[in-house]
């Protein structure tokens, strides 16, 4: 399975999670499997790239993405690609990881960014 965590730069699991999943530097993949860990560049229109963070992280084969904040938006497109998403995630993005892993992070609960989702 690969486990996508929105980050705060490239130092993989022991990077700090993005506080929103669309306007995070970057996203650390990590496979469920083999260990491997992928630091993939947020080139989506929210960093004046092209294209949607949803689209990105399909093409790269994306099962879970575990983050701080996401707006409802995303979690439709997330999900209508397959993807399922996981809220409330902080710390490292290893953390965050084993906090899902363990249950003790799930379901999705999108920002409404009416300044109440804390960040």
């Amino acid at each position: 399975m690969r486990v996508c965590v929105p980050s705060a730069g490239e130092g993989g699991l022991n990077d700090l999670v993005g506080e929103h999943f669309g306007r995070s530097p970057t996203y650390t993949i990590y496979d469920t499997e083999t260990g491997q860990v992928e630091i993939l560049p947020n080139t989506s229109e929210h960093m004046g790239g092209s294209g949607l963070p949803a689209e990105l992280l399909a093409r790269a084969g994306v099962d879970v993405v575990i983050c701080s904040g996401i707006g409802r938006r995303a979690v439709d497109l997330l999900e209508s690609y397959g993807i399922e998403v996981v809220t409330g995630a902080s710390g490292t993005v290893g953390e965050a990881i084993r906090a899902w892993q363990e249950g003790r992070l799930g379901g999705a609960a999108p920002c409404d960014h009416g300044g109440h989702c804390g960040h």
